[in-house]
């Protein structure tokens, strides 16, 4: 081929790549008749000479395009589709390592859970032994070893449960004292916690127990007319110094805690019946009424106090305890009964006594009226005696 055949046809083909690179932006002819001039640009061996630049134009006008497109969110030729499995091997690989961890963890777990429970079975489930190291002899010595530790493991969990949730002992108290010991007729059980003290907690201080207004007054009226018994909710350990720092005076005869209650629905319960004292003649006071849920004409149920030190709860209380103390009354439960529907049982009975102090006034009125009309009628009634021994014969 002549150069001057080839000189036209590069002119055409620079002029159909021009067009392909606008891409029919301003009314061009369609792209198809460009791209198949660069198929055959791409295809064909350029001659020697001008014609190798021609194609090498026709290369990198290509590679634009094809890097337009790519921009342009269209997916590239080939070697997408092999990321994208490249990608997904790796997700499935790195899925298939986590269920690998995942199982292992829940192996080891279990062999530790099982190990742990073979300790605890073959721990508790061995025999006791005595100050020398002797093993004392029980019920399970006759069954199978491993039977025997199960059921000496089972045995000391039950026992463990019922200390829990029965009180410790089924007389709480020692018996009354004798003569010619002092043996005062009514017992007194009060809580400690939110009755005689406030616990409160700062991020300086930690907990701290706050003494309530009237405690001191409580003990000093109270001593001679009850046995004052101290019947907590709260460990021994937290509640033995409690105890010590409000009464250095030994006013409260005996302490009781909370592995003297029952456990029953939630409540750490007191009974009456376990202090060994006659039950008429027995008052608990609590600020929960399920505390003497099985004894509820016992109770007095007070409001919680919050730990305010304009509080008079204490003195009313007192003065509640003395007037029941001094009437001699037989059965205290019948007196409490009129109080166990009450939501605050001291100001009713405030409110008691200031109605009876009114009656009484006006009672006092009406006999200081009568007297003074019986006076009025004698001193009439003697006048007219006078004069008519006056006008006598």
């Amino acid at each position: 081929m002549s150069a001057a055949s080839v000189f036209p046809m590069c002119v055409r083909a620079s002029r159909g790549l021009l067009r392909l690179r606008s891409g029919g932006q301003a009314g061009c002819p369609s792209s198809s008749s460009g791209l198949d001039i660069l198929r055959a640009l791409s295809t064909e061996k350029p001659p020697a000479g001008g014609v190798g630049a021609t194609g090498g134009l026709a290369q990198s006008i290509l590679q634009d395009r094809l890097k337009q497109q790519s921009r342009q969110g269209q997916p590239p030729p080939d070697g997408g589709e092999g990321e994208q499995e490249g990608q997904h091997g790796e997700d499935k690989k790195q899925k298939e390592n986590t269920a690998y961890a995942k199982k292992m963890v829940l192996r080891l777990a279990g062999l530790m859970g099982l190990g742990g429970a073979m300790g605890v079975v073959y721990i508790f489930g061995s025999n006791s032994v005595d100050e020398q190291g002797n093993k004392i002899p029980d019920e399970f010595d006759n069954d199978p070893p491993v039977i025997q530790h199960l059921r000496r493991t089972f045995k000391y969990f039950k026992d463990y449960r019922q200390m829990i949730i029965e009180p410790t002992s089924p007389k709480l108290l020692p018996d009354p004292l004798k003569e010619p010991y002092y043996q005062p007729p009514y017992t007194l059980v009060l809580e400690l916690t939110d009755v005689l003290l406030h616990p409160e907690w700062s991020l300086s201080t930690g907990w701290r127990f706050k003494k309530r207004p009237g405690i001191d007054y409580l003990f000093q009226q109270l001593a001679p007319l009850y046995e004052i018994v101290i019947f907590t909710a709260e460990t021994g350990m937290t509640a033995y110094p409690l105890i010590d720092s409000i009464d250095p005076q030994g006013f409260i005869m005996y302490r009781l805690f909370r592995d003297a209650t029952h456990y029953m629905d939630g409540h750490h319960v007191k009974d009456v019946s376990c202090l060994n004292r006659d039950s008429s003649k027995v008052i608990l006071v609590d600020c929960k009424r399920e505390a003497f849920s099985l004894q509820p004409f016992n109770g007095l149920a007070l409001k919680k106090w919050d730990g305010n030190s304009e509080d008079r709860t204490l003195y009313d209380l007192a003065n509640l305890l003395k007037t029941i103390a001094l009437s001699g009354i037989d059965d205290v439960r019948s007196v409490l009964e009129n109080y166990a529907l009450e939501d605050d049982p001291i100001e009713a009975f405030k409110r008691r006594q200031a109605q009876l102090a009114q009656e009484e006034e006006q009672r006092l009125a009406e006999l200081s009226q009568q007297k003074k009309q019986g006076v009025s009628l004698g001193s009439i009634a003697s006048r007219f005696w006078r004069s008519k021994q006056q006008l006598g014969p």
